[in-house]
């Protein structure tokens, strides 16, 4: 899955930013890495282009810019804005992610997103402990050098004009994680939800805790195993870690709230409620880590909810009703097992042997697809036993059930593209028109008709934009306009839906494409010994 980060940075050097990305640096100190006659390594493989810099290096193009408007001269500044996004190690394998696939979204995104600044755009081709995820680095100058439209996570007016910074607030980070998500699953990437937090949230600082943490424990333990010592610790712990352990293990049997507070207490656990927040102050420290610091999992709503099913489950129970009948029983346990099992590789096709020697392939082939045949043919019997099919006719009815199921997810996800389409149209066009409001009211002042022409020809790009979002309003009917907050909203919630429609409909697509596998190799392995079963009734008569 793809995620997004988002760091300030009140570094004055610009040259420092592209200096990381192009020279490898120590993953804990963040300082450059030099070889042993004092030069600055190189990282391996990675890709870089700069935008809006007129052919001048970066942190020349940003430095003029900051003289030229006079901005970023303070040293509380905010100089730059770097974000990354992330991609998912397995996109590389099974939807064939490159370094220069990376590269050209990760322009993309920048161009959309950040108009107007000088960037750098860099992807680099593997992650920390050579993890295999591809990132894209997006660097930005803080300051806009060109007056720019206003976008959807803009607030006022300034964020819009030249010679003004960059602000990445709350909403706008909401609304580039939606981006993200929209860029992959328009991409065919893996990707999760990113507007709903998660269950343990890592920060930063804690990432980095841990990475240390374990590198100093392994050092340790380094000794211990060459000796043939099992070490009773192998893995490191934050102070976060343990807290959500002792935290989990209470939510595990209270049932009241009051129980849950008693039993955190005994581990030396303070758990405080604060305008509807929690918080938990363990005995070594002085200030209390929030819910947010720890997770979804941590907060009020997740808590009393854990809570009262525990106090549901402790309630007296209802007399058991009867057993399942066998019949019943052993298909939900097939059902079972099939879901609980681990996805192995798929099946694939068998290879039509004869075809092919005559197309010119030589023994060596042949020997090979033998033994495809024969593990394929495998495969498709135990995917067949698996499912429960005692009869060809019964794989029919299936793949027809999965064929009905897929087109109508299809038909939905396309509908709610649709639907997500046009409320960011909807979006596009208010905003368009909210931003050419002064220049409207500006024409009621002007006093003659005279004047007003003057006007709207001084101003007429601004009122050929008010006049296509009005006729855009007219044609649909629109005669109020939609709260912006409002909008943004409900795209949001759109595109969550739609991250879980998509992620379902890969699913469904696979079911038919392994059912559709089956089918056919059944068919042919029947074909095959149709002949051979015709031989053998001669041979016995």
């Amino acid at each position: 899955m793809a995620i997004l980060k988002h760091i300030s940075s009140k570094n004055a050097d610009y040259g420092a930013a592209e200096q990381y990305l192009l020279f490898q640096h120590d993953e804990f100190t963040m300082k450059p890495v030099f070889d042993e006659n004092g030069r600055l390594i190189p990282r391996e493989d990675y890709r870089l282009s700069a935008l809006n810099c007129n052919g001048e290096d970066f942190a020349v193009a940003c430095m003029r810019a900051n003289l030229r408007y006079g901005k970023n001269q303070k040293r509380e500044d905010v100089k730059s804005h770097h974000y990354i996004i992330s991609f998912d190690p397995r996109d590389g394998t099974d939807n064939g992610l490159t370094a220069d696939r990376a590269q050209e979204l990760g322009e993309r995104f920048c161009k959309e997103h950040f108009p107007g600044h000088q960037a750098l755009v860099c992807t680099h081709a593997d992650g920390h402990n050579h993890s295999g995820n591809i990132h894209v680095h997006i660097v930005i100058n803080s300051l806009r050098i060109e007056e720019v439209p206003f976008l959807p996570y803009m607030e006022r007016p300034a964020d819009t004009r030249e010679g003004c910074k960059h602000r990445c607030t709350d909403a706008a980070m909401r609304y580039f994680k939606s981006e993200v998500m929209e860029l992959c699953h328009r991409e065919g990437l893996y990707q999760i939800d990113l507007l709903n937090g998660s269950k343990n949230r890592i920060t930063d600082r804690e990432y980095w805790a841990r990475k240390k943490g374990q590198l100093a424990l392994d050092e340790k333990n380094a000794p211990m195993i060459a000796d043939g010592i099992t070490p009773r610790q192998t893995k490191f712990d934050t102070d976060k870690d343990r807290l959500r352990q002792t935290i989990r293990k209470a939510l595990a049997t209270a049932a009241s709230y009051e129980e849950f507070s008693a039993l955190l207490s005994r581990e030396g656990v303070s758990v405080k409620e604060s305008r509807g927040r929690l918080s938990y102050l363990t005995p070594d420290r002085t200030k209390p880590i929030t819910a947010r610091k720890l997770g979804d999992d941590f907060d009020r709503a997740a808590v009393l909810a854990v809570l009262e099913q525990n106090a549901a489950r402790a309630a007296p129970q209802p007399e058991a009703i009867e057993e399942y009948p066998d019949s019943i029983k052993s298909r939900l346990q097939a059902a079972k097992a099939r879901q609980n099992a681990p996805k192995q590789d798929g099946v694939q096709r068998l290879v039509d042997i004869q075809k092919k020697l005559s197309e010119g392939k030589g023994r060596g082939y042949e020997q090979w697809a033998k033994i495809h045949n024969l593990k394929q043919a495998a495969k498709t019997l135990s995917v067949y036993q698996e499912y429960g099919f005692s009869s060809p006719e019964e794989l029919d009815a299936a793949l027809t059930a999965a064929y009905g199921e897929f087109d109508t997810l299809s038909a939905e996800l396309k509908e709610l593209e649709t639907t997500l389409w046009e409320k960011k149209e909807l979006q596009r066009k208010v905003l368009a028109y909210a931003k050419t409001k002064p220049t409207r009211e500006g024409l009621k002042q002007m006093k003659s008709e005279k004047a007003r022409a003057a006007y709207r020809q001084h101003n007429e790009s601004d009122f050929i934009i008010a006049e296509a979002a009005a006729r855009y309003f007219k044609a649909h009917g629109i005669t109020k306009l939609p709260n912006r907050k409002a909008l943004q909203a409900e795209i949001e919630r759109l595109t969550v839906r739609h991250n879980a429609s998509y992620n379902e409909y890969r699913e469904k697509k696979e079911r038919v494409k392994e059912l559709q596998t089956v089918k056919r190799n059944i068919d042919q392995m029947l074909r095959r010994s149709e002949p051979q079963r015709g031989r053998r009734q001669e041979l016995d008569r």
